[in-house]
């Protein structure tokens, strides 16, 4: 961002009061901006005897509870301050944020709006904005907002950026990618521009791209997480320059030094696994309603295994609608946890029918959101594979797809992958592979618990006979066929696709990439060949 000037809004706060108050606003202020909170608070306590009327000594004591993660207190704050001075741009943005935090999204949407067109011309209510739209999934809203913190300041990096991810979002690649390069030329080390970059694949990149790239690596000051981030779009770049060896160096490199930063353990994930199979041994008995989530369809997986294609091919069915990476099941799971004070699986055995007909009515609450009239609903969620016991316990009427991928395939891309956030397992191989026979383990105990319920479906057999392999998934979510599936539109009634590149030509690249690597890959085949069921 280009430095300059404060803007008029962050001027004159303290206008009108007695010096002595000023001074301890200013006090406060400073001690917000070191974080030291019990400083700050007492000052605008001192503040306050002196002038209880003081809107801006509101609004930081509720910028101070928001800061402290006591929303509704800031609420009622920020409301008192708003009550004061109701045309204050800067109180409104403070009072959205809060709104937010709070969950009531709609309000802090229309407060930062209202806040905008006080002052058109304040970049950061702008760049608010169009992060409130892009973490509701509205990524056009958001375009709107960030172009006009750009026309603003052309030199807001964080804005370009999310500009950039809110245009992949639309399968807008190009611009995006063009945004990202912009980055790159005020910021030659920006990490996130780089990998984002990368995982846009819209053109190849270049010897000077490696290079560049190489020096970003070596700048001192470089944290670990950029250096992880430039590591895997170094990884892509070396590929482009068809350099196998170089290539795979740094991927062997890059994942190293993420997995130090972690603390995977390969045989607690194998016990839960276990823990698991016990608590399910057998489907549960005694539902009040055997139809209760009927319409309801869960697609589990691995990651980096055509869960999203499958999505895709049932999204593009009329009477379908998805939901990306829903996480309601797991929240419910979560919190009967919390109130029983034992860990799942652990309170399995002492629940009833009843209790999980109540969770199960729970969740379709909540995913009414999404589903309004069409008879299936598709939640999709690669954590989901250890649930599948609690899903169908709670929804029995539901049915499970486990989209699957040839096992070599999918570890290599999951190596290949870096991730923002969990799977953390993914970046070793002796990792990588124990948690993909867990998986393959507990899938093989669900698919022999609910033979009617759970349907296997790789990927593979899918490109071998599209169409074929569609009818049979249509038919086991007891939808007609209909030939929208077997050409799925990119983003079909909730489905998304990152960047506008259909699903199917990134599996296609990822086995491109496997086969280019070689004899390479030799000690993954041996791994998996060691764990491989009868």
């Amino acid at each position: 961002m280009m430095a300059g000037p404060p803007h008029p809004l962050m001027q004159g706060r303290a206008v009108g009061l007695p010096p002595a108050a000023a001074a301890l606003l200013e006090a406060a202020t400073v001690a917000l901006d070191r974080q030291e909170p019990a400083a700050a608070e007492a000052a605008l306590a001192r503040v306050l005897t002196l002038q209880p009327d003081c809107a801006e000594v509101w609004r930081m004591c509720g910028l101070l509870q928001h800061l402290r993660g006591d929303y509704p207190q800031a609420l009622v704050l920020l409301r008192q301050a708003q009550d004061l001075r109701p045309a204050d741009a800067l109180i409104q943005m403070n009072l959205s944020m809060s709104l937010y935090a709070s969950g009531e999204s709609e309000a802090a949407v229309a407060c930062l709006q209202r806040a905008c067109a006080m002052v058109p011309d304040f970049a950061p209510g702008w760049f608010s904005l169009g992060e409130m739209y892009l973490s509701q999934g509205r990524p056009a809203g958001a375009i709107t907002a960030l172009q006009r913190t750009l026309d603003i300041d052309p030199g807001h990096v964080p804005a370009r950026i999310m500009l950039a991810q809110a245009e992949a979002g639309l399968g807008m690649a190009k611009l995006a990618s063009a945004n990202y390069r912009e980055v790159l030329r005020r910021q030659p080390g920006q990490s996130t521009a780089w990998f984002e970059l990368a995982s846009l694949d819209v053109e190849p990149f270049s010897a000077t791209d490696v290079t560049r790239l190489q020096r970003a690596l070596r700048r001192p000051h470089a944290t670990i997480a950029a250096r992880v981030a430039l590591g895997f779009a170094l990884v892509r770049a070396l590929e482009d320059q068809a350099d196998p060896p170089a290539a795979l160096r740094a991927l062997h490199k890059v994942n190293a030094l993420q997995q130090r930063q972690l603390n995977w353990n390969p045989a607690l994930a194998s016990a839960q696994v276990d823990a698991l199979t016990k608590a399910f041994p057998e489907p549960m008995q005694g539902a009040a309603d055997a139809t209760q989530g009927d319409g309801v369809i869960f697609i589990v997986a691995l990651p980096q295994s055509g869960s999203l294609l499958t999505e895709q091919i049932l999204a593009a069915h009329p009477q379908a609608v998805a939901a990306d990476e829903v996480v309601d099941l797991r929240q419910i799971l979560d919190a009967e946890s919390a109130g029983r004070r034992q860990p799942f699986p652990q309170w399995v055995g002492s629940a009833t029918a009843a209790d999980w007909s109540r969770l199960g009515q729970a969740y379709l609450a909540r995913i009414e959101r999404w589903r309004g009239h069409k008879p299936r609903f598709i939640d999709r969620n690669s954590l989901n594979w250890q649930l599948v016991g609690a899903a169908l316990a709670m929804l029995p009427g539901a049915r499970v797809v486990n989209s699957r991928r040839e096992a070599f395939e999918s570890c290599f891309a999951c190596y290949r992958q870096f991730f923002v956030s969990g799977n953390d397992f993914s970046y070793d191989l002796d990792h990588m592979v124990s948690y993909w026979r867990d998986y393959d383990r507990l899938s093989r105990h669900w698919q022999q618990l609910f033979p009617a319920r759970f349907l296997e479906h790789d990927y593979e057999s899918w490109l071998a006979d599209p169409a074929a392999r569609v009818r049979r998934l249509l038919e086991f979510c007891d939808l007609p066929f209909d030939p929208a599936c077997v050409q799925p539109a990119r983003a079909a009634n909730g489905a998304h696709v990152p960047g506008g590149i259909s699903t199917e030509q990134l599996l296609r690249r990822d086995s491109a990439r496997s086969a280019w690597y070689g004899d390479s890959l030799q000690r993954l085949r041996a791994l998996l060949e060691s764990v491989a069921s009868p």
